[in-house]
């Protein structure tokens, strides 16, 4: 498992595995979501030496970005919904914590209770019992 509370702050090396490692979850994200090839930008910035930058899932109607912007309190993954993917100030701000990267799952999970989009495996598994 990746450490994703480690700082990433003067260390290059921790910093690029920070980046690559949520980058990967969050194409698994987007694919638990079910979100369509074209429909989402996934973006990494790396910023300056003493923070972590951070990775972005833009879609047309969420907008979920990683980072280590939260660190005191636990919480590094920012979750809104959005118009569009030139919309970059969209809803309200809802905060996951970073750990989540680890069940993508029960992260797409949050992602579709907070913006609604991607499929509500729940929903559909209870259906399917009826």
């Amino acid at each position: 498992m990746f450490d994703w509370n480690r700082s990433c702050s003067y260390d290059e090396q921790h910093k690029r595995r920070f980046h690559m490692t949520a980058r990967s979850r969050l194409k698994k994200l987007a694919a638990e979501l079910a979100l369509p090839p074209g429909s989402y930008d996934l973006r990494s910035n790396k910023a300056g030496i003493a923070v972590s930058g951070e990775i972005t899932l833009h879609h047309d109607r969420a907008y979920i970005q990683v980072g280590q912007f939260g660190m005191s309190s636990g919480h590094g993954i920012l979750i809104r919904t959005c118009k569009s993917r030139t919309d970059y100030t969209g809803g309200a701000n809802h905060f996951v914590s970073l750990d989540m990267l680890d069940d993508v799952t029960a992260l797409a999970a949050a992602v579709h209770a907070i913006t609604g989009i991607g499929r509500n495996k729940t929903l559909s598994s209870d259906r399917r019992a009826a």
